[in-house]
């Protein structure tokens, strides 16, 4: 498995590979199409990264920091295909994602998730993440939004 930077090409699996995980739990709104449909001007182009699992050649997850201001990211669009779920890829591919933001000098890292998605929320809190206090949390622009949490880097 090789996790690396994303790539010229890369614009498709990313999107596909969003889609498939936000229409599976939720549905998608309009600052997905936004950011799925223009990773390059909305994540890269703003001082982001995107990092890509890939095994022989093909994409079989993403995850992406955005970049907030200050040296804090946000860590959204994380997904693992459906048949590679269950290796311990998502798990290496947040720790490869953490890994990178600290190279670029995050000092803080945010993301949102939600409740029904136990697994996810397991993984976050085992690599150090915690939930905000409701008076930290800001408005989201994501209705499926109900969970708030950081990891401080610095």
């Amino acid at each position: 498995m090789l996790f690396r930077t994303f790539q010229p090409g890369d614009e498709t699996a990313f999107r596909e590979l969003n889609e498939v995980w936000i229409v599976k739990h939720f549905s998608l709104e309009e600052p997905d199409r936004k950011v799925l449909g223009d990773p390059k001007g909305y994540i890269l182009d703003n001082g982001g990264e995107i990092i890509m699992a890939v095994e022989d050649g093909t994409a079989v997850g993403c995850c992406a920091l955005l970049a907030r201001g200050d040296g804090s990211f946000e860590l959204g669009k994380m997904t693992v295909h459906d048949a590679w779920q269950g290796r311990g890829i998502g798990r290496r591919l947040l720790l490869a994602v953490i890994a990178r933001a600290k190279e670029i000098g995050a000092t803080r890292l945010y993301l949102e998730s939600n409740t029904k998605l136990a697994n996810a929320l397991h993984l976050y809190e085992a690599v150090g993440f915690r939930h905000l206090p409701p008076e930290r949390v800001q408005p989201s622009p994501y209705a499926r939004s109900n969970v708030h949490m950081e990891l401080l880097l610095a």
